[in-house]
């Protein structure tokens, strides 16, 4: 897989990705040269840790940590406090299958591939 900004620095330059790896990069030229303000990009992370997954598709983010999931509307609530799953049922399996087939589509993540919060509760503030 491809990160965007390397995919555009491969087109700019002329290169081209190997076919035998699969890309999943966005050439941004067109952003970068102001031909377009914007685009819809969908946004897809996991991590091991908590077993934390997430997608974002324009104004909706689905979320996973540890057995909870979460929808949440981002532009209306860009804290991320009101839980929408409950609202919402049709919209967080569709999401949810979506993350589910592009998880799919990538190699695992490592069991040994480990978090270092470089910091522990001692350090974080107490209420």
């Amino acid at each position: 897989m491809t990160m965007d900004w390397s995919y555009t620095l491969m087109k700019i330059g002329g290169g081209d990705s190997d076919p035998s790896h699969a890309t999943d990069g966005v050439d941004l030229t067109p952003v970068l040269k102001g031909e377009v303000e914007s685009f819809e990009r969908p946004l897809f992370w996991r991590m091991n840790h908590r077993d934390q997954r997430a997608y974002r598709m324009g104004e909706w983010k689905y979320l996973k940590v540890d057995e909870h999931e979460y929808l949440f509307n981002v532009v209306n609530d860009a804290r991320e406090r009101a839980n929408q799953a409950k609202n919402h049922p049709d919209r967080l399996d569709q999401m949810r299958q979506v993350w589910l087939e592009w998880n799919q589509s990538i190699p695992v993540i490592p069991e040994d591939a480990s978090v270092s919060l470089g910091y522990g509760r001692a350090d974080m503030p107490q209420r």
